[in-house]
């Protein structure tokens, strides 16, 4: 009975390890890959405003993670050029900043030409994909990415 018990226990330890070790591997089979988030931003300036200090913070406290901003609906605006949050602050140097420690900023199709916004007046460090929604489950889905909506 007692020698039943202890190949019990060690299998589900095994198993127990086997789980964490798959865990941590992540979503690509890789152990200790980098991690990747994706933020959607669809709803404004006030949540790019939070998005912004999210992102820094993120960037503080796991450097080396690779976050790419998926703007679609009214989230696209911080990126227009020109844009300003309540304090009359323009996003210009945050965006920049950002995207000078890898954070890559793109901004959807569909939306633009919904409110007829020229890719022209978006800021440089913004990248037009064909649609924000189809983007954001393509990096979750295809390349295992993570998701937050700050």
């Amino acid at each position: 009975m007692r020698r039943a018990f202890m190949r019990a226990t060690a299998a589900l330890a095994a198993i127990g390890l086997a789980a964490k070790a798959s865990a941590q591997a992540g979503p690509e089979g890789r152990k200790g890959g980098r991690v990747k988030v994706v933020y959607q931003l669809s709803e404004g300036i006030d949540q790019a405003v939070r998005a912004m200090a999210n992102l820094r913070n993120h960037l503080n406290g796991a450097p080396g993670t690779k976050i790419v901003v998926v703007a679609f609906g009214y989230g696209v605006d911080f990126l227009v050029e020109g844009a300003r949050d309540a304090r009359g602050n323009t996003f210009e140097a945050p965006v920049s900043a950002l995207a000078s420690d890898g954070v890559e900023f793109r901004v959807c199709h569909n939306t633009l030409a919904a409110r007829r916004i020229s890719e022209t007046s978006l800021l440089m460090e913004a990248k037009v994909v064909p649609a924000g929604v189809v983007e954001v489950a393509r990096l979750q889905f295809d390349e295992g990415y993570a998701y937050i909506k700050p």
